[in-house]
């Protein structure tokens, strides 16, 4: 169709826009200095990172204080379980999350009994939604921390998130003491709405590089007073919770994102939407075998998730690529690693249908056109592959 590349993989990660680019540069080039320093240099560095941490509340619905800035979406992930598991430790040692998680909040709470805490893995329906109920049956007296993800990464389910808050504060009265709520919210902000305040959590993690700005930098809001005891320490930045020397160039092109990507955000979903709802309905109604992950329409608006009987995932992937498309099998972050998906079993595909998995998802500057090259090419990698038995799952 074209030669450059059609990048249909925004959910690992997002092209850096040039507006954010220009406003980081200053503070790459000449702008350097020390946001601790008295002098002029690190006074200005200063003020970019004060102003860009207010953009960043009056958009996100938080106060300034209650923004860390952290290196991204798993530093923020492991500080909002770890430090607020032990910062609750005297009021107990049981956390409950899902079994969908992203792996920074799975592999913090398995790292966490080592140290005696007690973990609940919630399982999910099939179509990886939390039964609110069962989440209730699971509190107990020694429940301090419950962490649950916004959108999930891989198949786009979006979770009634403030409606599961609201519960959890009753049941928190009942047993006398607080529950922290952490939601990883790494694949909303900047595509969805979200208000800290709203939706009634303690903590929230995001990152910069999935709306369009810098790699190594995100953020995890902190409501005021909850127990956080920090991983980092050094010299006391970010009101100590977070110690180390600002990343300035990374905050100022955070905020900017941020900024950018809340101009025109409905309109831009609701063209997302459409061009989703094109491929799943193309790629169902083309490739015999194939099924949708995930549920129909309460997912991320950009976001379509497959799995295909009788082919493997990865050579989907190659011959893709090989026609011009980028796409992905799952999570960015273990795309490596050759193992099915942990959230396609848990919404109970086999392990066959799990590693044959196709995650698409869109940006803003997607096209009709790039979908239906897409949808055009996907059927005929599939079919040559059914057609080499040695490619064929055995």
């Amino acid at each position: 169709m074209k030669n450059e590349q059609i990048y249909l993989d925004h959910a690992a990660t997002t092209p850096l826009r040039k507006e954010v680019l220009d406003s980081m540069m200053p503070f790459l080039e000449t702008d350097f200095g020390n946001p601790s320093a008295l002098y002029q240099q690190g006074q200005i560095a200063r003020k970019a990172v004060d102003e860009s941490r207010e953009l960043m509340g009056g958009i996100l619905g938080a106060r300034v204080g209650e923004i860390v800035i952290t290196s991204g979406g798993t530093e923020s992930d492991n500080a909002a379980i770890k430090s607020s598991a032990l910062a609750m430790r005297n009021f107990g040692n049981h956390i409950i999350t899902s079994q969908i998680e992203h792996e920074a909040v799975l592999n913090s709470c398995e790292q966490l009994i080592d140290f005696g805490f007690d973990i609940t893995f919630l399982p999910v329906d099939c179509q990886g939604f939390i039964n609110t109920e069962d989440l209730i049956k699971e509190i107990r007296s020694e429940t301090v921390l419950i962490s649950l993800m916004m959108a999930n990464n891989e198949i786009g389910t979006i979770q009634p998130i403030k409606d599961i808050s609201q519960k959890i504060k009753l049941e928190s009265q009942k047993i006398g003491h607080q529950i922290i709520f952490h939601t990883d919210a790494v694949q909303c902000v900047g595509s969805l709405d979200v208000d800290f305040r709203d939706l009634e959590v303690d903590l929230l993690s995001l990152s910069a590089h999935k709306f369009q700005g810098p790699r190594g930098v995100g953020a995890l809001l902190i409501k005021r007073n909850t127990p956080f005891l920090p991983l980092m320490t050094g010299g006391g930045q970010e009101r100590d919770r977070r110690s180390g020397t600002e990343n300035v160039a990374g905050i100022v092109g955070m905020a900017k994102a941020l900024q950018l990507s809340n101009v025109n955000k409905d309109l831009v979903n609701k063209n997302l939407i459409v061009l989703r709802d094109r491929i799943i309905k193309g790629v169902l109604n083309s490739v015999e075998g194939s099924v949708l992950n995930g549920h129909p329409t309460q997912r991320l608006p950009n976001n379509a998730n497959f799995s295909f009987e009788s082919v493997e995932g990865e050579p989907i992937l190659l011959g893709l690529d090989f026609a011009g498309i980028s796409a992905s099998s799952g999570s960015a972050c273990s795309a490596s690693v050759n193992k099915p998906s942990h959230v396609l079993l848990a919404i109970g595909r086999s392990n066959e249908l799990a590693q044959s998995a196709l995650r698409v998802t869109l940006g803003p500057s997607n096209t009709e056109e790039e979908v239906e090259y897409f949808l055009k090419t996907l059927p005929e990698i599939i079919n040559k592959l059914k057609s080499m038995p040695s490619l064929q799952k055995s």
